[in-house]
């Protein structure tokens, strides 16, 4: 009996060591989420508080973490220094333009990649690949030439076809793994319950696709919505866009920190408002894909 109780003590005096293994273990991935968190949010957390700031006090060089005084002078700044709803619009429409041409097209070539066999198809993959490497800086004047003789340059339709070289391979690319990772026995069983090949795609992958297509839209968009090179070689100051625009606020007397702030603020709005929009979606979609699977 003793020894039992002594193999008992023994037990219930090392239980606690176990427990606190995996609570230390979390309390260290918590910590370091909490690191890069601060990291990834800090600049964004500086270029709003320099937004609401005093022009002087974005200067100071002493800063202070928060400010002493709220303004939105900035922002009245910002709008008055050039037109910011044209570039913004021109903006809007090429982001929007750029994600729906590239998901349509994008989407059908992922498609067939991944469910058709044909004659090289290893070459598209690879190609799809090696076109993603190519730095785009090195593209900017054939890019150039060929829009100059097609008589696209200095225009949104131009930009948008510039926008789809790169964007493109990347959707591509990113639907493909979405379709791979779906069973193809799925879309079989459907057509043998009387489903075509189209009714099969539409009923049973396309659900299931949803969120990957929405994740890729989301990426496409923000990087058209953000690119800076080729907007500022193709296009004219009169047809600039978003982010060419915040170019506006360095003159001849020096960079405008607190106004330029406060249009980067005002850039990134449209881009919090569409992942508020669609974070529902992706995990509503996540879900339903989950309970057909």
């Amino acid at each position: 009996m003793s020894a039992a109780n002594a193999q008992g003590g023994a037990s219930v005096g090392k239980a606690p060591a176990v427990t606190h293994r995996p609570r230390r273990s979390k309390l260290g991935w918590n910590l370091l989420g909490l690191l890069v968190f601060v990291t990834a949010g800090f600049p964004v957390y500086w270029m709003i508080n320099t937004a609401f700031k005093p022009a002087k006090d974005a200067i100071d060089p002493d800063p202070h973490f928060f400010p002493s005084t709220f303004t939105l002078e900035n922002f009245q700044r910002a709008l008055d220094i050039a037109d910011f709803w044209g570039p913004v619009t021109r903006s809007l429409v090429v982001s929007i333009v750029v994600v729906v041409i590239g998901i349509a097209v994008g989407l059908l070539a992922a498609l067939a990649i991944s469910r058709f066999a044909f004659r090289g198809r290893k070459i598209v993959i690879v190609g799809i690949l090696a076109v993603q490497m190519v730095p785009l800086v090195a593209m900017i004047i054939p890019v150039f030439l060929m829009l100059n003789d097609l008589g696209q340059y200095d225009k949104l339709t131009g930009l948008i076809i510039t926008y789809l070289t790169f964007i493109l391979p990347f959707t591509v690319w990113t639907l493909r793994g979405f379709i791979v990772n779906i069973p193809k026995e799925l879309e079989e069983a459907a057509q043998v319950d009387g489903c075509t090949p189209t009714g099969a795609f539409l009923r049973v992958v396309f659900p299931l696709l949803a969120p990957g297509m929405v994740a890729t839209s989301v990426y496409g968009f923000i990087q058209a919505w953000n690119e800076y090179l080729y907007a500022l070689m193709l296009m004219s100051q009169q047809n600039q866009t978003a982010t060419v625009w915040l170019g506006n606020f360095i003159t001849k007397n020096g960079t405008e920190y607190a106004p330029m702030m406060a249009g980067s603020t005002m850039m990134a709005v449209p881009i919090v408002i569409l992942f508020l929009l669609v974070q529902r979606k992706m995990a509503a979609g996540l879900t339903a894909g989950a309970v057909k699977g």
